[in-house]
């Protein structure tokens, strides 16, 4: 199962059912979608889902849990940062959740891609992007291609909890390797859903 949905860095705050967007596209809406089909997943089957170098830009607490309806202050890149990080965490509280068996849970940066993922940012900030693309971006088929590797490489089968770039362990945001963040965010999200 590779989790692949996401918006990016909206230049003002948008709710629905109460959650910041991006939270709940880019994470929740992954939580829900993994969760409700574990039951169906292969003994060996993968989750990818595509985190973000970005993740790097959330809240210095890593997940504002009082903040995820934007009540306290919002910022378009914090809270796509925050929606990144909750995608590593999740893969790897899934990977632990997996543990003594041979499914894998991995998160996955993609790399810059020029995407139509880019569309809420500043007008020239996106001109810079289009300039740029030959010479610093990736084409679609090389951000595509460690997700590819993560959900079918027999090598990445024993990678299940890292995040991964180029095809290789990354190293994330020492707050992607918080087990108590991670669980926490687990119920937090369950409690969310819950609710919708």
């Amino acid at each position: 199962m590779l989790c692949n949905a996401g918006i990016m860095a909206l230049p003002k705050l948008q709710l629905k059912h109460g959650l910041e967007l991006q939270f709940l596209t880019n994470h929740a809406g992954h939580f829900i979608l993994v969760t409700g089909l574990l039951d169906k997943q292969s003994p060996t089957g993968r989750v990818v889902m595509l985190s973000s170098a970005a993740h790097r830009q959330a809240p210095k607490v890593g997940i504002d849990f009082d903040n995820l309806a934007g009540a306290k202050g919002y910022s378009g890149w914090p809270a796509y940062g925050r929606s990144k990080l909750a995608n590593l965490l999740f893969a790897k509280q899934l990977a632990r959740r997996f543990k003594g068996t041979k499914r894998v849970a991995s998160a996955v940066h993609s790399g810059v891609i020029p995407t139509k993922l880019s569309r809420h940012m500043n007008p020239l900030a996106g001109m810079a992007i289009a300039i740029s693309s030959p010479l610093f971006l990736k084409s679609v088929g090389q951000g595509a291609a460690t997700g590819v590797w993560a959900a079918v490489h027999p090598d990445a089968a024993a990678l299940s909890g890292e995040h991964l770039a180029d095809c290789n362990v990354a190293r994330p945001l020492p707050l992607a390797n918080d087990e108590a963040l991670a669980e926490r965010l687990w119920t937090e999200t369950e409690n969310l859903v819950a609710a919708l």
